[in-house]
């Protein structure tokens, strides 16, 4: 009896790489900050290309700390839906290319977010990284930082609690 061939790797990774195109594009406001997702394997890198509509402070100039929180937010509310969605595609619950903004699972919700502000946000891109610390049937925990020109010098970082989302039994 003979198996049936594995796909090319590069079709695999096409399927995903729209996938997670799917996942950020249902959020609006990431659209609105310019928020891009590397994908390297299982591991996202968020960006926040610079733009002068994120200054808070033009005196300095510094990146305005509620765009700070909204990038550390959201790169870890999509960290948490792409480890979900991630597990759902290779168990093959999810087929990605069916995967549309509107036909995606629900995220999980934010029930308190933490941010630490280590130093300003200077007038240039910015990078963040989250580790789900815990992740439950009812509850997840993420940590989250974010660094300009040195991953060892970060700028801020964040924890957050969310409520996952209730999964069809």
């Amino acid at each position: 009896m003979s198996r049936p061939r594995p796909e090319p790797v590069h079709v695999v990774q096409k399927r995903r790489d729209a996938a997670l195109r799917a996942l950020v594009h249902g959020v609006p406001y990431v659209e609105f900050l310019g928020i891009e997702f590397d994908r390297r394997g299982d591991e996202l890198t968020a960006l926040l290309p610079f733009a002068d509509k994120l200054i808070g402070n033009p005196m300095l100039p510094a990146i305005h700390g509620g765009v700070t929180a909204a990038f550390l937010e959201t790169s870890a509310i999509i960290e948490l839906g792409w480890s979900i969605l991630w597990d759902q595609i290779e168990s093959g619950q999810v087929d990605p290319e069916e995967l549309t903004p509107g036909q995606l699972p629900q995220f999980p919700k934010t029930i308190g977010f933490t941010v630490d502000y280590l130093r300003s946000g200077l007038p240039r891109n910015a990078y963040a990284r989250a580790r789900v610390v815990r992740s439950g049937r009812r509850y997840a925990s993420v940590h989250v930082e974010a660094w300009q020109d040195n991953r060892d010098k970060l700028f801020a970082q964040a924890t957050g609690h969310f409520l996952m989302p209730m999964m069809d039994e």
